[in-house]
């Protein structure tokens, strides 16, 4: 069964606060003695598969990938490989992180976990160029090989059936329910007390609970939405600064112009003339 409406906009939203991280990016030509059984990576690996062949398990799905063939193997499951033959793997490989609050992402969700990649060069080029930028020392190397992986784990994302794993999906629903009454409550002084009332939490937990999955304390999450339903509102509708205070939770246009010109950097007024100016 595929994702619902409501599961698809909860990631979504999760999404906004993913950290990823790389640890290592390779080619690597395997040996013989290539070969761990039975540990418990803290990481996620990709394997874009060159030449040769090999056994992959992960936790128990067994399979044999193939040249042409890239692997999503997540962490915190049960892993082991091997050879079975003289002919080891050449492949390119990746350990990296995707965290959002306490969670990776790939422990939300249940995926194939390989793929038949139709563009080989593309990929291929996509690796070359992680593989090299990891090892490169410069700011700007940072910040283009993290740009390559979320590009690589799109398009994996994109070609499979995503669906949330069972053991997550009664979590999504409380969650799903505290971001929605958030939302349908921003124009109030909502307190924490009413969060967690109505997700029947302790208030004092459902800070800590929060935060583990959304990166963040609720207050400064209600505060981001805010500022989102502040930008919808400038750029789709003609209301007066008042109004949209008064529909995001400000005591008055002056503490809301401060508010958002602290989280864009620009004053609403001039917010709203700048991007319908480009639209």
């Amino acid at each position: 069964m595929m994702m619902n409406t409501q599961q698809i906009t909860f990631l979504s939203d999760l999404l906004q606060n993913l950290q990823i991280h790389i640890l290592e990016a390779h080619l690597t030509q395997c040996t013989t003695s290539w070969k761990e059984l039975n540990f418990t990576p803290e990481h996620n690996k990709l394997y874009w598969i060159l030449e040769g062949e090999g056994w992959v398990k992960v936790d128990h799905q067994e399979l044999n990938p193939m040249p042409g063939q890239l692997c999503l193997l997540p962490a915190h499951a049960l892993h082991s490989y091997s050879t079975i033959s003289d002919r080891p793997y050449l492949k390119y490989w990746c350990h990296f992180t995707a965290h959002i609050g306490s969670f990776d992402l790939f422990q939300w969700l249940d995926i194939p976990l390989f793929i038949q990649i139709r563009n080989v060069e593309q990929m291929t080029a996509w690796f070359q160029e992680l593989a090299t930028l990891h090892h490169e020392p410069s700011l700007t190397s940072r910040l283009r090989e993290k740009a390559i992986l979320l590009q690589i784990v799109s398009s994996y994302l994109e070609a499979v059936p995503v669906q949330v794993l069972q053991k997550r999906t009664d979590e999504m629903d409380r969650l799903g329910q505290l971001r929605q009454f958030i939302e349908q409550n921003l124009h109030k002084s909502i307190t924490v007390e009413q969060m967690a009332k109505s997700v029947h939490l302790h208030p004092n937990y459902l800070i800590k609970y929060f935060k583990k999955h959304f990166g963040m304390p609720p207050v400064k999450y209600m505060q981001r939405k805010r500022i989102d339903k502040a930008k919808f509102l400038l750029t789709t509708t003609s209301l007066s600064m008042k109004e949209i205070a008064e529909q995001t939770g400000y005591e008055d246009t002056n503490h809301f112009a401060k508010s958002f010109r602290k989280d864009t950097g620009f004053p609403p007024t001039e917010y709203r003339m700048n991007v319908r100016g480009k639209g």
